[in-house]
């Protein structure tokens, strides 16, 4: 068993961190893996609760494990790291990063458009469209949580078909002859509310990427809406820039 021996300096609960950790490394302890218990570190560490449960809690800090509410604790994935480069969706994102993408539809209704969706969509506020909610996973682990504005005509078509199973940009352009030719995004750092804290199994005020995304059809036609809520721990971003010649 990898752990030093109790007449060093080393805190305590270091040591359970310093073997969990080099079981993590070596893929002893797997990706999605779950931890042992409390109970089950204790006899293993003869060490105490106080002590188990700081080393835990560095691990978590360190994005090596993650607590699931009433599940347990288990080993995270890497980090998966998205190009921003292209229109693509989220399905052809993980297909691409050899992850196998699911979806959850949580809520789909007719809702009267704010200011921002307006906006968006070039439509007067108020106007009528469909707001359609989904948790997004890529093998099994939920990624983001989306919340999808669709003109009332579009989004009444969408929603008729099975959205656990059938992407949304799928849809659009191979069902019902939509092609998404460009989308303007804005990134931003924010913290989870309550809802989409539930919806992603993390913590409230947890740190998460909002990704608002307008994607524009032909003819410069706005035709999806998107405030995409990822993973702080799960994912990060990347793009390549060209320097502009003066």
């Amino acid at each position: 068993m990898l752990f030093m021996t109790l007449t060093d300096t080393t805190p305590l609960y270091a040591k359970i961190e310093a073997a969990l950790a080099a079981e993590i490394a070596s893929g002893t302890l797997a990706a999605g893996a779950q931890l042992p218990t409390e109970e089950q570190l204790i006899a293993r560490f003869h060490m105490s609760r106080t002590t188990v449960r700081k080393a835990i809690e560095n691990l978590v800090v360190r994005g090596l494990v993650e607590i699931r509410r009433g599940k347990g604790t288990f080993v995270t994935h890497p980090k998966v790291t998205q190009a921003l480069t292209e229109l693509t969706g989220f399905a052809e994102d993980m297909v691409v990063l050899g992850r196998h993408p699911t979806s959850r539809l949580l809520d789909k209704r007719i809702v009267n458009a704010d200011e921002q969706i307006a906006r968006a969509l070039q439509i007067a506020p108020g106007t009528q469209v469909y707001r359609i909610e989904r948790i997004r996973l890529a093998d099994g682990i939920p990624m983001s949580f989306d919340e999808t504005y669709l003109p009332l005509e579009i989004g009444e078509k969408v929603v008729s078909n099975n959205l656990d199973a059938e992407p949304i940009f799928d849809l659009l352009e191979n069902k019902y002859a939509l092609p998404l030719v460009e989308a303007s995004y804005q990134l931003e750092a924010v913290t989870a509310d309550k809802h989409v804290a539930q919806a992603l199994n993390i913590a409230i005020g947890a740190p998460i990427f909002l990704i608002e995304r307008t994607s524009y059809s032909t003819g410069e036609q706005p035709v999806d809406y998107e405030k995409l809520y990822y993973r702080g721990d799960s994912i990060r971003f990347a793009t390549r820039l060209s320097r502009r010649f003066r």
